[in-house]
């Protein structure tokens, strides 16, 4: 299953982003669409803020795989950040690394994907 939407830049995006994500992945189990609708809108929120532009999510799902790939027109490679525990924000990619199985960056000419994988038991 392949399925891939874009998104426009705004806040009103990271929800309809999630929703997007759970549904496409609706077989899944509710801890694994719990873990995705978090590490989607991590992503999606950093595209909004730190980008400034629309966004691309793309979902492909194999029977042992799922990989989610989020792409928009930044530039820059993201980092992951330290905050204190007492900063509001910054945990994002840590929650994706801690999530993920695997998880990376793709800089490209006009833009940047990050993305993660899941193993999935999906028959």
């Amino acid at each position: 299953m392949n399925a891939t939407r874009t998104f426009p830049v705004g806040v009103k995006s990271v929800p309809a982003a999630r929703k997007f994500a759970c549904e496409s992945l609706e077989q899944l189990s509710s801890d694994t669409l719990q873990a995705i609708e978090l590490m989607v809108s991590e992503l999606a929120t950093n595209c909004v803020k730190h980008a400034g532009s629309e966004f691309t999510v793309t979902i492909a799902l194999t029977p042992t795989q799922l990989r989610i790939e989020v792409y928009d027109d930044g530039h820059g490679t993201p980092v992951m950040a330290s905050p204190a525990p007492t900063d509001p924000t910054g945990r994002g990619l840590r929650i994706v690394d801690l999530l993920a199985s695997r998880w990376g960056t793709d800089v490209t000419r006009k833009g940047k994907r990050v993305w993660f994988e899941l193993a999935t038991d999906v028959v």
